[in-house]
């Protein structure tokens, strides 16, 4: 057993940082105050991004990502720059216990979809520029999916679509594909595709809505896996393409719970992606049973590491869920990661930077110990 050469890594990461103190500051500044220009804020931006780059090097991550440090919403800040697409601001809601959720931001489909500009490329160019030698620059991007599960076949103009298969779905797979293609053209070989909606049709809650907007929640998974393949089949050659499963997370709270079963087969056997992170880190995720799906050639990446608190795992713990995992799938075929962002969108999660540190640590020596 060796540690790999290629991504996904033996010990990888979702993506997102807590963003330093001053890059919240210039955000109100620019955003609210009005008193910074886009260029400043963009300054304040890539001397983050530098720092956030330094961090993952020193720490002994392979892949490199921006800490999605330009962004608000690790989904909408995307798909709003999408020909054809509308977004509407999530709301934060007050729960009975005091806690905050995320309620899902309205994501509307109202023209043809269509790649209008490269929205990632300034962006990568700048992360590459900071990426030393050796090291992967990485890319993260929401999943597709979103813009149809967040409001089924209503949250999509009849006028540009009477019919959703197969125009809609080609439609967003070469808008994807164009992305991926002008990333490729950059230099980027890393691109990681961020989904809750896969892992929400493992929650009966999120089941049950899907029904209610005329879904089959155990049809839709593959239909996802279908739509999925379609943007695989655009993606240059040469280029890794993972998604990270995510349960929701915003504040250190999750939106859904359930075993994987449900979307198993779909996700691990008919998805023709390179690599899935896998949310496992406590046991709203379930056991490792579905695992058993993955086909060869293909990564699991297992969140055994919570990005929601900061209390740090046991190494011996983790090597004994490895061990577990590897029940079902082969240990070649697997990999160690935090279960998620550690600040999905601009609020961060309640963990201080120094247990971030300590965390993604962990999962570098572990790894190690494990693979090599």
């Amino acid at each position: 057993m060796t540690m790999r050469t290629t991504p996904p890594y033996r010990a990888d990461h979702v993506g997102s940082f807590l963003r330093p103190g001053y890059l919240l500051e210039a955000r109100e500044q620019h955003f609210v105050k009005k008193s910074l220009s886009a260029e400043g804020l963009r300054a304040v931006e890539d001397r983050a991004i530098g720092e956030i780059v330094r961090f993952q090097q020193d720490v002994g991550l392979q892949s490199i990502t921006d800490g999605e440090f330009r962004r608000t919403y690790f989904h909408i800040d995307f798909l709003e720059q999408l020909g054809g697409v509308k977004t509407d601001i999530p709301v934060t809601v007050k729960k009975p216990d005091g806690s905050e959720e995320l309620a899902p931001p309205v994501i509307r489909v109202v023209d043809k979809v269509r790649h209008a500009k490269d929205i990632q490329l300034a962006d990568f160019n700048y992360l590459k520029s900071q990426v030393a030698p050796g090291m992967t620059p990485k890319v993260t991007i929401p999943s597709p999916t979103m813009l149809h599960f967040r409001g089924g076949r209503a949250g999509i103009s009849r006028e540009a679509y009477p019919e959703l298969d197969p125009v809609f779905y080609d439609d967003v797979a070469d808008a994807y594909g164009a992305e991926l293609k002008s990333l490729y053209e950059a230099g980027c070989r890393y691109v990681q595709m961020d989904d809750t909606n896969m892992a929400y049709l493992c929650d009966e809650r999120m089941r049950e809505a899907a029904r209610q907007r005329g879904d089959d929640p155990d049809e839709l998974p593959h239909r996802y896996a279908a739509f999925i393949n379609k943007v695989v089949a655009r993606k240059p050659a040469g280029m890794t393409l993972a998604m990270h499963l995510c349960r929701g997370n915003f504040k250190s709270t999750h939106a859904a719970a359930g075993n994987y079963e449900p979307v198993a087969q779909a996700l691990l056997s008919e998805m023709q992606l390179d690599a899935f992170f896998m949310e496992y880190d406590d046991d709203r995720s379930g056991d490792f049973r579905p695992l058993r799906h993955l086909k060869p050639g293909k990564i699991v990446v297992l969140g055994l590491v919570t990005t929601k608190f900061g209390k740090l795992e046991s190494k011996d713990d983790l090597k004994r869920r490895i061990d577990e995992a590897a029940k079902y799938a082969p240990l070649e075929q697997l990999a160690l990661s935090p279960q998620c962002g550690f600040s999905s969108t601009v609020h961060g999660n309640n963990i201080a930077v120094e247990d971030q540190r300590r965390k993604l640590a962990l999962v570098v020596e572990t790894a190690r110990e494990v693979w090599s």
